[in-house]
Parts: structure tokens; C-alpha cells; sequence
């Protein structure tokens, strides 16, 4: 381990063999850091923060902050950040509430500089947040999720496994797997087609959930009814049972639509 002798590390912090910590660094008390993690200059990182192994953290970011909540009560709650992760400058991750109990970054993340991670959120595994992305609290990102700069994501929202979400959007619905989502309000663009190939699914994968979707956001059938014809129509396959449990379980805020004018 390399500690920097300006550093401030708690001596009941488990810090893993081989980790280095840079000078104006506070790691507090009830923290775990992993194997090869790189802790940069001025980071905080507050009780109950679990970093991974792997992980690097820039200068100037924050985990493991208390929740900007007002219902919280200072019960204990935790932080994770999964195996190389990279957390870039300014990030913020707080801690989680009484409602979830922590909030989890997964492995193999890249978090650019000034995002935002409020309280109880669930990120996956092999996510993309841009510069400037801010989570409210409680919401969940599946795997291989992509979200480009300057996007704020309403609380409780969900964002399906595999979707991509433009810059600039303003996401207070749900977004299903597997989809592009632009525009204002945000809708349904198509299907990350590119996305998909480039984690090497195979076309007639690919062409499910293109048909998947041509039901659900095309055909201008009601929720009901499209999730009925998708599936009696569509194949058996994980893509569909993955799309219609999505839109099954998320009943807090909804999910996106089509944008007008969208032709098959």
C-alpha cells in the first residue's frame, strides 16, 4: 500500500494490499477498499463505503455522503463501488436510506466527471455515465446501460439492460431495454441496433427485438394489447421475457413512448 503522507486515512480503514492513496485524502472509519485501487488527491470517502478492487477514483470526488433526504434519520446504510469502476473528477455517490439500505455502483462502470449518484440508486454492471448525469435517488440502471452528457433521470425511474439515452434528455419515465430514447419529452427512437452488435448479438437477436418493439411503439396499439400480440407473435426468447417483465414491474412512473411520426 501507498499512503501519501498528507492523506488522513482512519487506522480501522481495511485498505487492501497494493492500494494507493494520494495526499488530501480523508478515508474514514467502517470503509473497505480492494486490491490495486487508486484513490486520488482530495477524495472523501465516508463510513460504510465499499470500494472494489481495480477501482480508480480522480481527484475531488465524494463517496459514501450522507443522503440528501430529508426523511433520513442517520440510520446506517452503505456504499458500493464494484471492480474496476473508474470514478472521474467531482463525482458524487451518497449513501443509501432506510429504503434500500445502500447504493451500488457495479463493476466495469466508467462515471465521468460531475455525475451525480443520489441515495439508493442500483447501477449495473458495464454502464456509461457522461459528464454532468444526474440520478435522483432510487433509480436503477440494468447492465450496458449508455447515457450521454447533460442528462437529469427523474427518481425512481428504471432504465432497461442495453438502452442508450442521447444527451441533453430529461428522462422521467422508464426506458425499456434495448433502446435508443432521444428527443423531448423522451421517446422511443429505435433500437440500439449498433449497440447490440458491438456486444455481439446475433441478427436474428437483434431482429426479435426490432419486431419487439415495432408491436409495442409502432403499431399504436394500447400497453395491453401490444403486450398480447408480442406475445402471441414473437418467438420464445430471453428478449421478450425481458421486455415484457420490464414494462410488467414498472408501474411507478411508466415508460417512454414513440415519438410522433415515427414510421416502421
Amino acid at each position: 500500500m501507498s499512503m501519501h503522507s498528507l492523506s488522513v486515512v482512519h487506522p480501522n480503514a481495511k485498505i487492501a494490499p497494493g492500494v494507493t492513496v494520494g495526499p488530501f485524502t480523508t478515508i474514514e472509519d467502517d470503509v473497505e477498499i480492494g486490491e490495486g485501487s487508486i484513490i486520488g488527491s482530495n477524495v472523501t470517502i465516508f463510513s460504510g463505503s465499499r470500494i472494489g478492487k481495480n477501482v480508480e477514483v480522480f481527484p475531488g470526488a465524494v463517496i459514501g455522503g450522507k443522503p440528501q433526504d430529508l426523511k433520513f434519520a442517520g440510520e446506517y446504510t452503505t456504499t458500493h463501488v464494484g471492480d474496476n469502476t473508474t470514478v472521474r473528477e467531482y463525482v458524487t455517490i451518497n449513501r443509501g436510506t432506510v429504503a434500500a439500505g445502500k447504493t451500488v455502483v457495479g463493476k466495469n462502470c466508467l462515471l465521468m466527471a460531475y455525475v451525480h449518484v443520489a441515495h439508493d440508486c442500483i447501477l449495473g454492471d458495464n454502464i456509461i455515465l457522461a459528464n454532468n448525469v444526474n440520478l435522483a435517488g432510487h433509480v436503477e440502471l440494468e447492465d450496458f446501460v449508455i447515457i450521454e452528457g447533460q442528462v437529469g433521470v427523474q427518481q425512481f425511474v428504471r432504465i432497461g439492460k442495453h438502452s442508450f439515452i442521447a444527451g441533453g434528455s430529461l428522462v422521467r419515465k422508464s426506458v425499456p431495454p434495448y433502446i435508443r430514447a432521444a428527443r423531448e419529452p423522451l421517446s422511443y427512437i429505435g433500437v440500439n441496433r449498433i449497440g447490440l452488435q458491438r456486444r455481439g448479438f446475433a441478427i436474428e437477436r437483434i431482429n426479435n427485438i426490432h419486431e419487439i418493439y415495432r408491436i409495442l411503439f409502432v403499431k399504436g396499439l394500447n400497453l395491453t394489447n401490444a403486450i398480447t400480440e408480442i406475445e402471441t407473435t414473437v418467438p420464445v426468447c430471453d428478449e421478450r421475457d425481458e421486455v415484457v417483465k420490464f414494462i410488467a414491474e414498472t408501474e411507478r412512473t411508466g415508460i417512454i413512448r414513440s415519438f410522433q411520426g415515427l414510421n416502421d
